[in-house]
């Protein structure tokens, strides 16, 4: 038998071990429920919560909200949640921000703002704190079209944009808001049975991610009576399917062409030139539509056409630059398009400017910023037209494609002149290689979505005449080439460029053209195709030959 020393040495090692197993089961519980009530709390400032997201930890700078419950956010949080073209005017020391439909401009320290040019008394002011930009974010919700509320209790700003979805559900009974999906984590709320709650997010094992009234973001299983205050809003398109547009071109000293009778097969937009800036005008259009430009605007509505009449700043680097360089010119413009949009019942505007000075980059994007929210409240489309990215300051280096391309509706490439005027040797005008390169820089280098682009088509060519080593060129339309070239002349197809290409002789000179026509337009829907553009465009009216339409029309199917 052993002896009582024995067991008792016995009686301890099973103590040891049960201790030691205990401990083990207290870790392994622990480990596991631990991180539930580990939270990474913000105490003593405002807790932010956009759109159900706690983003606090993100800001840059502190939310303020004054003694009469105005909430500020600086205007660097702004551009990372809101408005990333906030924009600080120096030159009138005013704050410029806007959204879809709305330009907002506060001057600092005055109790007034102006939303699409329309001035009225505000109970903030928009101000400077430590060299840093702050608005009243809770007076412009309208502006960002989002509801701000500010909770004492929990010391918590929500933002909720309106145009998301929001389901809401009541407490089933008086529960407790948690901090994990799971009952052995922290409280951070408490509701009441019947209490209102926010519907985040269902979970399968059972648990919903909610918020309660007093902007807490946690989860609980008792949620009933679940239901939708509101449908995410959805934005309709004008145009559905492929843009195929026609700018229509007349100068500025003859009325607008009579189209009644006719119609233009494969098409659906049509841009008229209806007018131009008036020269050092300070923003002032010169317009040039009439009675004529009226009936065609019928004509094509009757006809089931979009109309986004263009407008030109007929290559006036200096007038152009002045207007882009100062906000109220900017303003002054841009109420003048929106006044003849409404005027005369365009359905849109294409901004044609060209040849800008490189240094007018940026406020030209401003133009750009400002003026699409100010169409899209009157449910007008904004297109704008830019040439290929690389090439000359003034011609290429002068736009922000991206920025283009991320506010407006559609980013119109002029694929033409890949040899112009003034090109130091012969060449194309639009070879399919060229093309084809300069879509993969714009979707590219470039950043511009596919989607929004549309592709630029030339209706001509150009004659390269070379004489005792002199090269000049003349522009020969479409339907004037077989016209132009002797019928003796060979057509050599060159499969780069997706081209006929003459070279023949007389009196002496050598002629040279690369030909566009129906097989060269074709290659150039092919690439729209290829890369998913949003469309194509045609420069210009009546440079085609009359079979073309049809081509159009079969090739957009």
């Amino acid at each position: 038998m052993r002896s009582k020393k024995e067991k008792k040495q016995k009686s301890n090692w099973l103590i040891k071990i049960v201790t030691i197993v205990i401990f083990i089961v207290l870790v392994a519980i622990a480990i596991n429920i631990a991180p539930n009530y580990i939270r990474n709390e913000i105490k003593g400032k405002i807790n932010l919560v956009i759109n159900n997201n706690n983003v606090t930890s993100s800001l840059k700078f502190d939310v303020i909200v004054d003694e009469n419950e105005i909430v500020y956010v600086s205007t660097k949080d702004i551009a990372n949640f809101f408005d990333g073209d906030i924009y600080y005017d120096n030159k009138y020391d005013q704050l410029i921000t806007g959204s879809d439909e709305k330009i907002a401009v506060l001057p600092l320290g005055k109790k007034e703002i102006t939303v699409n040019s329309v001035t009225k008394t505000i109970n903030s002011v928009a101000k400077k704190i430590d060299d840093n930009f702050y608005i009243p974010f809770s007076e412009l919700s309208t502006i960002y079209n989002v509801e701000t509320k500010y909770n004492e209790e929990k010391n918590i700003v929500t933002i909720d944009s309106l145009d998301r979805s929001q389901i809401n559900g009541n407490a089933s009974t008086n529960t407790n808001i948690k901090y994990k999906a799971t009952t052995f984590s922290k409280t951070l709320d408490k509701v009441q049975k019947g209490e209102n709650v926010i519907v985040i997010e269902t979970l399968d094992n059972g648990w919903m991610k909610v918020r309660t009234a007093r902007g807490v973001v946690g989860y609980t299983k008792s949620v009933t009576n679940i239901y939708t205050v509101r449908e995410e809003m959805k934005k309709e398109k004008q145009i559905e399917g492929k843009v195929s547009l026609v700018w229509d071109y007349y100068s500025e000293y003859v009325s607008a062409p009579d189209r009644s009778g006719t119609t233009i097969n494969g098409v659906n937009v049509v841009s008229p030139s209806f007018a131009v800036l008036e020269k050092l005008g300070k923003g002032e259009l010169d317009i040039n539509i009439g009675e004529k430009g009226k009936a065609y605007v019928d004509w094509a509505h009757n006809n089931g056409y979009k109309v986004w009449p263009m407008i030109s700043n007929n290559s006036m680097k200096e007038t152009t630059s002045e207007i882009l360089n100062d906000y109220k010119l900017r303003e002054k413009l841009i109420n003048n398009i929106v006044n003849l949009a409404i005027t005369y019942n365009v359905d849109g505007i294409n901004i044609d400017f060209e040849n800008i000075y490189m240094e007018d980059k940026e406020v030209f994007s401003r133009f750009i910023i400002e003026l699409a929210p100010r169409l899209r409240e009157y449910g007008k489309v904004l297109s704008v037209d830019v040439t290929a990215p690389d090439g000359s300051e003034d011609w290429s280096l002068c736009y922000d494609r991206y920025k283009i391309g991320e506010i407006a509706d559609y980013i119109v490439f002029m694929a033409y002149d890949q040899n112009g005027a003034t090109a130091p040797k012969e060449g194309t005008t639009a070879g399919a290689n060229w093309v084809e390169a300069n879509i993969k820089k714009f979707v590219g280098q470039e950043g511009v979505e596919a989607e929004k682009i549309i592709l630029g088509m030339p209706f001509y060519t150009r004659l390269w005449k070379e004489t005792n080593g002199q090269i000049t060129s003349t522009v020969v339309s479409m339907k004037s080439i077989d016209t132009t070239i002797p019928s003796s002349a060979q057509k050599v197809w060159d499969d780069d460029l997706k081209q006929y290409y003459v070279e023949y002789t007389s009196n002496g000179s050598t002629y040279k053209m690369w030909i566009e026509d129906e097989e060269s337009i074709k290659a150039k829907f092919d690439l729209m195709n290829k890369y998913k553009l949003a469309g194509a465009a045609y420069w210009a009216k009546d440079r085609e030959i009359s079979t073309l339409w049809d081509v159009i029309a079969e090739q957009l199917k």
